[in-house]
C-alpha cells in the first residue's frame, strides 16, 4: 500500500473511532453473531481477526479462550480494543497496527482467520489475495469465516433488490438523502471507499484458493456470511 493511500485511511478510520461502537445495528449485530457462530473457536486455539476495528469479534472470542491476534489499520482504533480487553482482564488478544493487506503470518501457524464488515474496503484482486494468503496461514482443518456486504452491481435480482432498497430509504430522507444518493451512485459506480462482491465471487474466491467445505449464505439485508475449511492431509 502506497504512504499516501495508508495516511488517509489511517486518518479517516482514526476520526470514526470514538464514535464508532455507538452505531451498530440490529442488523450488524446478527453478522457478528453469524461470524462467531460459524467460526466455534475453543480455548486455546489461535485466531487472527482482520480489520478488527474495536473488537466486535476479538473480544467475544477471547473471552471463549482463544487467543487473539487483531488487526486494523487504525491506531485508534485498536487503542479502544486493548482498553475494552484490559477492562475485561482479557489477555488473549496481540493488537496489531497494520493494513490487512500487507498483514502477514508464517505457514500453517493459526486455526482461524476471522473478518467482519472490513473485507468490502479492499479492491477485489486483494479481497482474491487475501483469502489465497489466509488458505497459508491455515494449520490443516482450520477455518476462514468472513462476515462482509455481498452483493453486486446490479447482475442479479437480489443485487436489485438491495439496491432499491438502500435507494427508497434514503430517497425518503428528503434533499439530504437525494444528496447521500447521488454520492452513493458515484461512489459505487467507480468503486470508491466500498467495493462489495456478492455471494457467488466470494465463493469462487474460497474455492480458488482450495478451501473445501465452502458455505456462503445471506444473513440481513446486504450482508452474508462466508466460510471453508482447510482440509486435512490424505
Amino acid at each position: 500500500m502506497s504512504s499516501t493511500r495508508f495516511n488517509l485511511l489511517q486518518r479517516t478510520w482514526d476520526s470514526r473511532a470514538r464514535t464508532w461502537d455507538h452505531g451498530a445495528s440490529p442488523g450488524l449485530e446478527r453478522v457478528v453473531k453469524a461470524v462467531l457462530d460459524a467460526t466455534g473457536a475453543s480455548p486455546g486455539k489461535k485466531v487472527v481477526d482482520l480489520g478488527c476495528g474495536t473488537g466486535s469479534l476479538a473480544l467475544p472470542l477471547a473471552r471463549q479462550g482463544a487467543e487473539v491476534t487483531a488487526v486494523d489499520i487504525s491506531p485508534a482504533m485498536v487503542g479502544q480494543l486493548r482498553e475494552k480487553a484490559a477492562l475485561d482482564g482479557l489477555h488473549g488478544v496481540t493488537c496489531v497496527v497494520c493494513p490487512v493487506e500487507d498483514f502477514d503470518l508464517p505457514s500453517e501457524s493459526v486455526d482461524f482467520v476471522v473478518s467482519n464488515y472490513a473485507l468490502h474496503h479492499l479492491r477485489d484482486p486483494d479481497k482474491a489475495l487475501l483469502v489465497k494468503r489466509a488458505f497459508g496461514w491455515l494449520r490443516p482443518g482450520g477455518r476462514l469465516v468472513v462476515g462482509d456486504m455481498m452483493f453486486g452491481r446490479g447482475a442479479s435480482a437480489r443485487d436489485w433488490t438491495i439496491i432499491g432498497s438502500k435507494v427508497s430509504v434514503l430517497a425518503r430522507r428528503g434533499p439530504s438523502g437525494w444528496w447521500r444518493v447521488a454520492k452513493n451512485v458515484v461512489r459505487f459506480s467507480f468503486r470508491l471507499q466500498e467495493r462489495p462482491v456478492d455471494m457467488r465471487t466470494w465463493e469462487s474466491y474460497f474455492r480458488q484458493a482450495g478451501f473445501s467445505d465452502v458455505t456462503v449464505e445471506p444473513v440481513v439485508a446486504e450482508a452474508g456470511v462466508a466460510f471453508g475449511s482447510k482440509g486435512l492431509p490424505t
